[in-house]
């Protein structure tokens, strides 16, 4: 299993959105690296469903349920979409402040690369932030 990040803005579709709706599409994504992040997703990955802009913080995980497919608002069929699945929130959110600040968690794509809206995520990073947010990795 590979784990991930997906980044939303919270005005846009949140967290809280996300458990209402229980399931939804990954969609919108139109940067070549972050699509190639989608392409790489399989069946049962997890990802941190992180909060940009407005919150800056991790807030919950999700689940791959369905690969990468092409998105049909994209006319050149370059980009496309993944499925995701609520799975739970985090007890305790983890700010990019706490993340920057902790040596273990400094090496992450969301530093290095803060406008990457899908990145990857080891998994000495995932057990970390899973028990800073106070969840079972």
């Amino acid at each position: 299993m590979a784990f991930w990040l997906l980044k939303s803005e919270p005005v846009k579709y949140s967290w809280e959105q996300m458990r209402r709706d229980g399931r939804t599409h990954w969609d919108g994504v139109r940067n070549h690296q972050a699509a190639a992040n989608l392409r790489a997703m399989r069946l049962g990955d997890q990802a941190f469903f992180y909060h940009s802009n407005a919150g800056l913080e991790i807030v919950g995980i999700v689940e791959i349920v369905r690969e990468f497919y092409v998105d049909a608002a994209d006319p050149g069929g370059k980009f496309g979409n993944v499925d995701v699945r609520a799975l739970a929130p985090l007890l305790q959110p983890v700010t990019l402040k706490a993340m920057k600040a902790d040596p273990l968690l400094s090496g992450m794509a969301l530093v290095r690369q803060s406008r990457l809206s899908v990145c990857p995520v080891s998994e000495a990073e995932w057990r970390e932030i899973c028990r800073q947010g106070g969840v079972a990795a």
